[in-house]
C-alpha cells in the first residue's frame, strides 16, 4: 500500500506530523478520525518532499537509531523487574530530553491508560513506530511474553542500526577521498596548467601533441569549471527526483543487482536484512505470511522486494519459501539453501536468523576488501593523473633548455 503523510490536531490541540500506510487518502481521514484526531492535511509521502526525497534525511524523528533501541531495552527491563505497563512508561517519560519524544510517550501512556493495548497505543503514533515494531509488540501481546518480545526486539534493532552504521562508515572514507581527489584534480587542471599555457604561449614555441592535449584541457576546466562543479549537483538533484518514479526505481534496482562488484554486496546486504527481520518475527510469533508482508519493507532494492511480493503470493498458494525466492534468481544460492534447510526441519526462525548473522559478516568482509583497493587505486589514479600533467608541462622547458645550452 502507498505511504501517505499527514498532519492531524490531538484532542490537548498539539500538531501530530507522521505517515501511514493506506488504501487512499480518504483512508488515512477516517482512521485518523475514528482515533479522535481532526486531520489537516493528508498526501502521498512522495509529494512535496515525502519520505523519498533528500529532504527526509535531515528531518528529526522523535524515536530513532539509537534513542529507540534504549527505549526498547528500559521499557523491556522494567516490564522484566515486574513494572506495570503504564508504571513503566511513566518512568520513561521523565527520560528524553526532546519535547517530541516525551510527548509521544504520553500519548502512548494515555491511551494504555485508557484500555488500549500497547501495540494499538504504538500505532495511533504514524510515522514513529514501524510496522514491524507495531506487529512484533502485538505478537508479544498475544502470546503473554510482551518484556521478551520487547528484548528480542531491542536486539534486532540494535543488530540492524549496527550494520546501517557499517555500511555508512565504510562509505563515508571514499566519498570524501573521492570528492578531494576531484577538487584537486580541478586546481592542478584549473589553475596551475593555464598557467604554463600562457607562458608557452608568449614564448611562441612549438609543443608535442600530448602537450597541446594537457594544456587544451586545462584551459578548457578554467573556462567552464562552475559547469563541472554543478554538473554532479543537478545529476544528483535529477536522480533523486526520477528514483520517486516506480518504473525507473524497479529498472535501477533491478540494473544495479547485475553489476559485478555492486551487485553481490547489495544482494548480500539486502539478504541480511530481510533474514533477520524476517527470523525475529518468525521468532515471536508472527505468521509467516504476515511476516513476509511486513519484512520486505525493510528491503531498499524495489526489485529484491518484488521477488518477496511474488515469493509470499507463491506461499500462500501452498509452495515452499525457498523455492517461491528462488524463481527471481536474485537471492544468494547459499541463504536460499539454509531456508530450505529451516523449512524442511521445522525450524525457519533459527536457520534464518544463522543466515542473517552469516551475510552480516560476508558483508563487512567484502566492504573492507573494498575499502581497502578502492584507497590505492585512487591514489594511483591521482598519481597518473599528476604525473602525466607534469610530463606534459615539463618537457617543452626541457626542450628550451637544451636549446638554449
Amino acid at each position: 500500500m502507498p505511504l501517505y503523510h499527514y498532519k492531524a490536531l490531538n484532542t490537548r490541540g498539539e500538531v501530530l506530523d507522521g505517515q501511514m500506510e493506506a488504501a487512499s487518502d480518504v483512508e488515512v481521514v477516517a482512521r485518523l478520525q475514528e482515533q479522535g484526531h481532526l486531520p489537516v492535511e493528508a498526501r502521498l509521502a512522495t509529494e512535496g518532499g515525502g519520505g523519498g526525497s533528500l529532504k527526509s534525511l535531515f528531518q528529526a524523528k522523535p524515536f530513532a537509531g539509537e534513542r529507540l533501541v534504549q527505549f526498547t531495552q528500559q521499557l523491556a527491563t522494567l516490564l522484566g523487574a515486574g513494572q506495570p505497563l503504564d508504571r513503566a512508561l511513566s518512568i520513561l517519560l521523565e527520560l528524553p530530553e526532546d519535547e517530541k519524544a516525551r510527548r509521544t510517550i504520553a500519548d502512548v501512556r494515555d491511551a494504555v491508560r485508557g484500555g488500549a493495548p500497547l501495540s494499538a497505543a504504538l500505532e495511533r503514533q504514524h510515522g514513529t513506530f514501524s510496522r514491524l515494531y507495531i506487529n512484533m509488540v502485538r505478537a508479544g501481546e498475544a502470546g503473554g511474553s510482551l518484556h521478551e518480545t520487547l528484548q528480542r526486539l531491542a536486539d534486532y534493532l540494535e543488530r540492524s542500526s549496527a550494520l546501517r552504521g557499517r555500511v555508512i562508515n565504510a562509505m563515508i572514507y571514499p566519498a570524501i577521498l573521492v570528492v578531494v581527489v576531484g577538487f584537486a584534480l580541478l586546481f592542478l587542471m584549473g589553475f596551475v596548467v593555464p598557467q604554463f599555457a600562457q607562458m608557452y604561449e608568449s614564448l611562441d614555441v612549438t609543443l608535442p601533441w600530448f602537450t597541446r592535449i594537457v594544456l587544451g584541457v586545462g584551459m578548457g576546466v578554467r573556462d567552464w569549471w562552475l559547469l563541472l562543479v554543478l554538473a554532479p549537483a543537478a545529476l544528483l538533484w535529477w536522480f533523486d527526483r526520477k528514483r520517486r518514479d516506480p518504473v525507473f526505481r524497479d529498472r535501477f534496482d533491478a540494473w544495479i543487482l547485475q553489476r559485478k562488484l555492486v551487485g553481490p554486496l547489495i544482494a548480500r546486504l539486502e539478504t541480511a536484512r530481510l533474514a533477520r527481520t524476517l527470523g525475529t518475527l518468525l521468532k515471536n510469533g508472527v505468521p509467516l505470511l504476515a511476516a513476509l508482508g511486513i519484512a520486505r519493507n525493510v528491503l531498499g532494492n524495489r526489485a529484491l522486494a518484488t521477488d518477496v511480493d511474488q515469493a509470499a503470493e507463491d506461499v500462500k498458494n501452498g509452495h515452499g519459501l525457498s523455492v517461491s525466492l528462488a524463481k527471481g534468481k536474485r537471492f544468494p544460492r547459499l541463504a536460499l539453501q539454509m531456508v530450505q534447510v529451516g523449512e524442511e526441519s521445522g525450524a525457519m526462525d533459527t536457520m534464518l536468523l544463522k543466515a542473517a548473522d552469516t551475510f552480516e559478516q560476508e558483508t563487512a568482509q567484502a566492504m573492507d576488501r573494498m575499502l581497502a583497493a578502492l584507497v590505492p587505486v585512487v591514489t594511483l589514479v591521482l598519481a597518473a593523473v599528476v604525473a602525466v600533467v607534469i610530463i606534459a608541462v615539463l618537457v617543452p622547458l626541457y626542450d628550451l633548455a637544451g636549446a638554449i645550452s
